[in-house]
């Protein structure tokens, strides 16, 4: 017998807990992002400066994608023991080991001071910040769908899914804005440290938070479960080993929903910054201009597609999403050619708004698919490490795509061969709206029947 599922929490306590995930979230991501920007505007010239200008480039690029390399790591070593420990204690330590990264980033000395080990320096504390981030993703949605409103549990997860626009908006504005009151030369000397140093600012603040929350209502009743029956030791310690077995399937779905969802936004937000200074000569403060500018309306339009999600189910939307940013592609590169910052910001505008429309139900969609006390593991796992094969080489492929055919036509391609990959995925996906998160597929009991929230609202009534 299931259950009864937990009383929903009160309205100002669920605001806190997504408040704390965002809060949390968008720090974290404001420091993964401000390394992609620097890396397209800065890096190149710190720490490769022997090499040719777009050689460098692509050096400062994959010392980038090395972060998302951690990430898969990050998500099996946070998914095991956030599902044996908890969500709210690993969402602490991710904090901490992203900002502390991040913070020594800022103190770091460039090659014209210590040679070649300055970027090997950077490279392993962009490991760190993968690792943080490969674990930070699934404990913050988790958080909140398992705390939420079943009903409205796509509005509510897609929150903590701002934090990426929040944070993309941050870092571009830190920016943007010491790029407009100093000169280059000031900048590429002192001034690009201090986005980097404001992160343990932060820090301090999202941690204040993040301690103030509770645990998820819905881990604690599992985890008393496992306290007070006879189960499977080894799916208890070895929650990867159960997710590989019951929830195979799921994971496939979840790397293949990522591939567009991931591609197209780090072409869309930081290889545009490549993109438009070198091919359609727009200044970098134009670039920058413009990603800030349309990185708000990403944060507003991700909410809306969420409780768009909760009417019309996880998929439709979905779907929307990756068929628009496949579609978007020739347009997009067409309006940055045309050098115009309104046809520029339309270009990036109307990508991050489709790619909402992926990112949003995703948090919802994916914590469905997963039972409890493999839900850590299994959304993490899912949504990193298809991280390695999609975010990891976009800006690199972009970039390398750019120096050999000189046209942005073979970039465009590659953006909707992801689209593709994605539409199958989702085609081959469950919709998982209605399922109840206590009752999917416990570990032990993998054959058990998933229900729905409307057959939970019937056992209450």
């Amino acid at each position: 017998m299931s259950s009864p599922a937990a009383a929903p929490p009160a309205p100002n306590n669920l605001k806190r807990i997504v408040a704390a995930s965002l809060i949390g979230t968008t720090i974290e991501w404001y420091d993964f992002f401000l390394y992609g920007s620097a890396a397209a505007l800065v890096f190149n010239q710190l720490f490769f400066p022997d090499s040719d200008p777009l050689v460098g480039t692509l050096l400062s690029f994959l010392t980038y994608a090395v972060g998302f390399a951690a990430r898969p790591l990050g998500a099996l070593v946070f998914g095991h023991y956030g599902d044996r420990l908890g969500r709210k204690k690993l969402l602490v330590l991710s904090l901490l080991m992203m900002g502390g990264a991040t913070f020594a980033i800022g103190l770091l000395p460039t090659h014209a001071a210590i040679g070649s080990a300055a970027p090997v320096l950077l490279t392993v504390l962009r490991l760190a910040q993968g690792f943080a981030l490969g674990g930070e993703w699934g404990g913050a949605v988790l958080l909140v769908s398992e705390h939420g409103d079943a009903r409205r549990r796509g509005f509510w997860a897609s929150w903590p899914q701002t934090g990426a626009p929040a944070g993309q908006l941050l870092a571009t504005g830190v920016l943007a804005l010491l790029t407009a009151v100093l000169s280059e030369s000031a900048f590429g000397a002192w001034g690009w440290r201090i986005p980097f140093l404001l992160s343990g600012v932060l820090v301090i603040v999202g941690l204040w938070i993040r301690l103030s929350v509770d645990e998820s209502p819905v881990f604690r009743q599992a985890l008393e479960r496992a306290e007070t029956r006879e189960t499977d030791a080894a799916a208890e310690r070895m929650p990867l080993v159960a997710v590989l077995k019951h929830h195979w399937r799921d994971v496939l779905v979840a790397m293949g929903a990522r591939m567009a969802e991931n591609i197209s936004y780090y072409v869309i937000t930081a290889f545009i910054l490549v993109y438009a200074t070198t091919s359609a000569g727009v200044s970098k403060q134009t670039a920058l201009n413009a990603v800030l500018i349309a990185s708000a309306l990403h944060f507003a339009v991700i909410p809306a597609w969420g409780a768009l999600s909760d009417r019309l189910g996880r998929r439709p939307v979905y779907l929307i999403g990756a068929v628009g940013v496949g579609l978007w592609m020739f347009p997009f590169f067409a309006l940055i050619d045309t050098g115009g910052f309104g046809a520029l910001l339309l270009a990036v505008t109307v990508g991050l708004v489709m790619h909402g429309a992926m990112y949003a139900p995703q948090a919802a969609f994916f914590s469905e698919m997963f039972a409890t006390r493999m839900r850590y593991s299994g959304a993490s796992i899912g949504a990193q490490f298809a991280s390695v094969a999609a975010g990891a080489p976009a800006p690199l492929i972009a970039t390398a795509l750019l120096s050999d055919h000189g046209t942005s036509t073979p970039i465009a391609l590659y953006v909707i061969a992801a689209s593709l990959v994605t539409v199958v995925a989702i085609l081959a996906a469950e919709e998982t709206r209605h399922r109840d998160l206590a009752d999917v597929s416990p570990a032990d009991e993998p054959d058990a029947p998933v229900k729905t929230e409307a057959a939970q609202d019937a056992r209450v009534l």
